[in-house]
């Protein structure tokens, strides 16, 4: 048990730092071209350290369903992640949304209407 109370502190001043440089994206900047039906998605995530604390994952949904799920290895670079997509369904009236996911902690949801 005391091997236990002295481990906690410990363990504990490990863990904090890198969860306090953990953050979900800032922005989400989203775009949709109805002539070419590309998506492109920009998501803001400042680090500074893109292959260990980057954006892990995008997900889009049209009307509300996941329609795609990208699992990403590394940030494109200190700043931001961008994302492109074709997506044929899309009709104007539709919500498109894209959902980016720090690989340490936090996600972000930005959705735009179809024009």
């Amino acid at each position: 048990m005391k091997k236990m109370i002295l481990f906690l502190p410990l363990f504990i001043c490990l863990l904090l730092p890198g969860i306090a440089c953990a953050h979900p994206p800032k922005d989400i900047e989203i775009s949709y071209e109805p002539a070419t039906k590309i998506l492109t998605a920009l998501i803001i995530h400042d680090t500074s350290n893109p292959q260990g604390h980057y954006i892990k994952e995008a997900d889009i949904g049209l009307n509300g369903q996941e329609i795609i799920r990208q699992m990403i290895s590394r940030q494109d670079n200190n700043n931001s992640q961008r994302v492109s997509y074709f997506i044929p369904d899309a009709k104007p009236g539709d919500r498109l949304s894209v959902e980016g996911y720090c690989s340490i902690s936090g996600k972000l949801e930005k959705e735009i209407t179809v024009k």
